[in-house]
């Protein structure tokens, strides 16, 4: 409960305005050696505003990782189950609740995790919040049954940010929704472009690039309080924000002195650090997940490609060697795998490799801007199709593929949220 009342008090104070134009989701692909997981309807859901039965559903089946059975029933919680007949249907798991209205306007949601195999309860969930927290509550239920049945923490309660261009109105927005597209709230609005969005490990806090000065600013916006700083207005351009894991530093690529170069800033906007310096272009820093390392983009090797450095600088390792053409790398959040954007074959591809072994595998054509989630089993990414740029996901895998579609304007840039602790 001291989880969920952290969660929904870091939700509450996201400041902005709630827009109608939600994103749509679209699964195009699923996984191999799917999870068959029956999905009860909740005893008396009608009383919540949102269908909690169903956003579970919903969230399990775009994850790829499970194949959702319709109980075709109503069951409780409390309700005594025959979970033989679940088992002689296919299911290996069942999920059923209970949805209640409190007196004090509040909504009750309780769940029950059952292994039909076994014939024992694997888990279960309860807690009471505000109305308009039954899709959160929700996906907390999700999580739980993914991480309780893969061993893996769920990603369907975390937050998205990506930016919307409105071309008729030459208007940019930096939005922030569910991983589902649903409750999208506007941060920021303006007229002159907005790029390059990155979460602070907290969750709390966006830093991005702006143009509105004429020239690339980078800002912090604090969606607690609608409060935003300037973090770096260099001379020349001031792009591509970074937190470290720790949430202390940003990195940043400045051309104050003539060549584009890596930096370091504290998230105050204080103690400005240079971290390289060569006659080449060095861009795109990201983060290890230990935070001891910095990969970027350089093209001192003639061409742009992915070199790792140490986080104070130094001399850096090239990574990715195969194409002439390799940018914004990120890696995963367990530190095993770099995502990048490669130019093979006339087109933009999102690759990973496995840092390891060195394997690469191919996921995406079309692609750009990709952003891993934070349990680093899916990548978010920008593509473009029909006349329009929309995002999409892909397992590390390949194998499960969704886009998200929204019929306003162009939808880029995506940063995929932390777990919010």
């Amino acid at each position: 409960m001291k989880k969920l009342h952290l969660l929904l008090f870091s939700a509450s104070l996201l400041m902005g305005t709630a827009t109608q134009a939600q994103l749509k989701v679209e699964i195009a692909g699923v996984g191999s050696n799917q999870i068959p997981v029956a999905v009860a309807a909740f005893a008396d859901e009608s009383v919540a505003p949102d269908q909690v039965s169903a956003i579970i559903r919903a969230d399990l089946e775009r994850s790829g990782v499970f194949k959702v059975i319709d109980a075709g029933q109503v069951i409780s919680d409390s309700a005594s189950v025959d979970l033989a007949a679940f088992k002689a249907r296919g299911a290996d798991a069942l999920v059923v609740g209970s949805v209640a209205r409190q007196p004090d306007g509040r909504i009750a949601v309780r769940y029950k995790l059952h292994d039909t195999v076994k014939g024992g309860q694997i888990s279960q969930l309860g807690g009471e919040v505000q109305p308009r927290y039954t899709r959160l509550q929700a996906h907390r239920i999700a999580d739980d049954v993914y991480e309780k049945l893969t061993g893996v923490r769920g990603i369907f309660s975390t937050r998205i940010a990506y930016v919307k261009e409105n071309r008729a109105g030459r208007n940019y927005t930096l939005a922030v929704a569910d991983a589902d597209g649903e409750n999208e709230i506007i941060a920021v609005s303006g007229r002159e472009p907005i790029i390059s969005p990155s979460w602070s490990p907290d969750g709390l806090k966006v830093a991005y690039v702006s143009m509105e000065d004429r020239k690339p600013v980078v800002y912090l916006q604090d969606l607690m309080t609608g409060r935003r700083n300037v973090i770096s207005n260099q001379k020349g351009n001031n792009s591509a924000p970074a937190w470290s894991p720790d949430g202390r530093t940003l990195a940043v690529a400045l051309s104050k002195d003539g060549n584009t170069e890596i930096y370091a800033v504290n998230s105050d906007g204080s103690g400005l650090r240079r971290l390289t310096n060569s006659n080449a272009i060095d861009t795109e820093p990201q983060f290890s997940a230990d935070g001891q390392s910095i990969y970027f983009t350089s093209d001192r090797s003639g061409g742009p490609q992915v070199y790792r450095m140490s986080a104070t600088g130094g001399n850096p390792t090239r990574v990715t060697f195969n194409g002439n053409y390799n940018i914004s790398p990120r890696v995963s959040s367990d530190g095993k795998t770099l995502a990048w954007i490669s130019q093979r074959d006339g087109g933009y591809s999102l690759y990973a490799m496995d840092l390891a072994s060195g394997q690469e595998l191919r996921l995406a054509d079309g692609a750009t801007e990709p952003s891993f989630s934070p349990n680093g089993k899916y990548i978010m990414y920008a593509t473009k199709g029909g006349g329009r740029v929309s995002l999409a996901v892909v397992s590390v895998d390949g194998r499960v593929k969704q886009r998200l579609t929204t019929k306003a304007g162009n939808i880029r840039e995506p940063s995929w949220g932390p777990f919010m602790k």
